[in-house]
């Protein structure tokens, strides 16, 4: 499984972005996918993620109601769709994919076994 981020960049508070995570090397089907984000000195925290097969989604209460987590079946990518961003949303995003993870697990990063490199997002005040 190889997963590509992209689309990360600098907006003003308030303002929106959309990252991509395009995902290849098998079926995903039986997988989840998730974004978690890393600011500098920070622990990697969880923001969203999105059942391939059904599509149900799941937030972090930091970005619920702000952050859309959707799924292109014909592309293979996952969007993160970020608006009314604020100065504390800025770090790294990180898209991840994990196998038969059961719901209450899906905010632990360790169930996650495949992994992006990353795209940075920066909030200015």
């Amino acid at each position: 499984v190889q997963l590509q981020a992209s689309g990360g960049g600098l907006v003003q508070a308030g303002g929106s972005l959309r990252i991509s995570c395009a995902a290849s090397g098998r079926s995903f089907s039986s997988y989840a996918v998730g974004w978690f984000r890393q600011a500098p000195g920070k622990e990697r925290e969880f923001v969203a993620a999105i059942r391939w097969s059904g599509g149900s989604t799941y937030y972090a209460d930091s970005v619920k109601g702000r952050f859309t987590i959707s799924r292109d079946n014909a592309g293979n990518t996952v969007y993160l769709q970020m608006n009314s961003l604020k100065p504390e949303d800025t770090a790294v995003y990180y898209c991840a994919a994990a196998r038969g993870v059961i719901v209450s697990n899906l905010g632990n990063w360790h169930a996650y076994a495949y992994w992006g490199q990353g795209t940075q997002v920066t909030v200015s005040s």
